[in-house]
């Protein structure tokens, strides 16, 4: 039974900022905090009293609310424990298999390094969704700042083994970007040909693309689809590890 209300907006350049709402325990919390002001506003739009911060890493365009927020609203800052001397204000630590009790809803944590050392990601399974911060992004993953290919392909497979309808919100809007990128990886995926359309449409008209499903990932995302026999062969990788594919089209983007 779901038991969340999400509200997802932009901030910064390219950040979304995320509200989860609890109605049932009157619980409200921002998944990271990109920026202080743009988060009060929307808390203010919706009618919300911000009760947690969920931190998904340390970046400052996720953390860099939380002083602001934790001192106007006494919020409790929840965030892995890996990474807890770069979170400003934590009052919790996490890490892999626990779960977190927001009120009557459970967040299981799973993580998800690669982009940082300690990435974690909160997945709801009553609610079908997960936000993975800068792990996963529509058609793209996240740079390998302080992991390796094989690691980041390791926390991508928790990703994808969740169940396909699973809702994935994810940090930035960098679909249309990714898109094109994908297109050079496997232009004959015609999923991924409509998908780049439907993106194209949106971005057009001032829209989100975001949130995505991981059954539309698996499909189109190029980092997802190591096993992908037609990446393997544009890439002339056949016979090699998952991981190792999944490193070289990192390495393209990375070049692009």
């Amino acid at each position: 039974m779901s038991k969340l209300e999400i509200h997802q907006f932009p901030c910064l350049s390219d950040n979304y900022g995320v509200l989860i709402h609890n109605a049932q325990d009157n619980l409200t919390a921002s998944i990271d905090a990109p920026d202080a002001a743009a988060i009060m506003a929307a808390l203010d739009a919706k009618g919300w009293s911000l009760t947690h911060i969920l931190t998904t890493h340390h970046h400052h365009d996720h953390t860099g609310g939380n002083a602001a927020l934790k001192s106007a609203t006494g919020c409790t800052i929840v965030g892995p424990a890996a990474e807890a001397a770069r979170i400003p204000g934590i009052d919790v630590q996490v890490g892999e298999g626990d779960a977190y009790a927001f009120g009557s809803a459970t967040a299981k944590v799973i993580e998800t390094p690669g982009h940082t050392a300690g990435h974690i990601t909160y997945w709801f399974p009553e609610d079908k969704v997960a936000f993975v911060g800068d792990t996963v992004f529509a058609l793209g993953c996240g740079r390998l700042f302080e992991g390796d290919a094989k690691l980041m392909w390791q926390s991508l497979s928790k990703i994808v083994a969740l169940p396909p309808e699973t809702a994935l919100y994810c940090g930035h809007e960098y679909t249309l970007s990714n898109a094109e990128f994908a297109l050079t990886v496997e232009p004959e995926n015609e999923a991924l040909q409509a998908r780049t359309e439907e993106i194209r449409q949106l971005r057009a008209d001032g829209q989100p693309t975001l949130p995505t499903t991981l059954a539309r990932e698996l499909e189109t995302n190029p980092f997802l689809r190591p096993s992908s026999p037609a990446i393997r062969k544009r890439l002339a990788m056949e016979g090699r590890e998952d991981w190792e594919i999944f490193g070289e089209v990192r390495a393209r983007k990375d070049r692009g």
